[in-house]
């Protein structure tokens, strides 16, 4: 049973990835992606996993400990459990990245790549996203630097 959980928490993600990924200009797509509610199935999934991990999972979030932790992984359920975290995770970095890319114009072709790669290893593909993010000009300061700007000029 764990094991299909484990596969199911990608699986119920993985619709919302391809919208994102393979029809970036369909309507529909923008709003999925703004919905946080698209990792509820996944967190039900996390919910079943960790219950009965939860004295040992929770010894691992409160008084981090490398070898707490490992005990707990070392759980097919404690395993599973930080497997559909990390899922939902990763999705909804990948759709606050989606919609951001959507609002400066970001090509998909520019986000798809990059979107892979996030999907794969969020800690490198989000920090890359930053940076595409900033040279286009997403970044707080270039937004208040283009509004100032736009107030000096006759």
């Amino acid at each position: 049973m764990t094991g299909f959980l484990f596969e199911l928490s990608f699986w119920l993600a993985a619709p919302v990835w391809l919208v994102m990924l393979f029809a970036p200009s369909w309507p529909p797509t923008s709003r999925i992606a703004a919905s946080p509610l698209t990792v509820v199935p996944v967190l039900l999934v996390w919910l079943t996993l960790a219950v009965p991990v939860a004295p040992e999972l929770w010894a691992a979030v409160s008084s981090p400990d490398v070898d707490v932790f490992r005990d707990l992984v070392a759980t097919s359920n404690g395993e599973g459990a930080v497997w559909a975290q990390v899922v939902a995770w990763d999705l909804l970095i990948g759709q606050w990245m989606f919609l951001e890319a959507r609002r400066l114009g970001i090509s998909p072709l520019v986000m798809g790549p990059l979107m892979v790669l996030t999907i794969l290893l969020s800690p490198i593909g989000l920090p890359v996203f930053l940076v595409v993010r900033a040279v286009a000009g997403g970044t707080p300061g270039h937004r208040t630097a283009r509004r100032q700007k736009a107030v000096t000029l006759p």
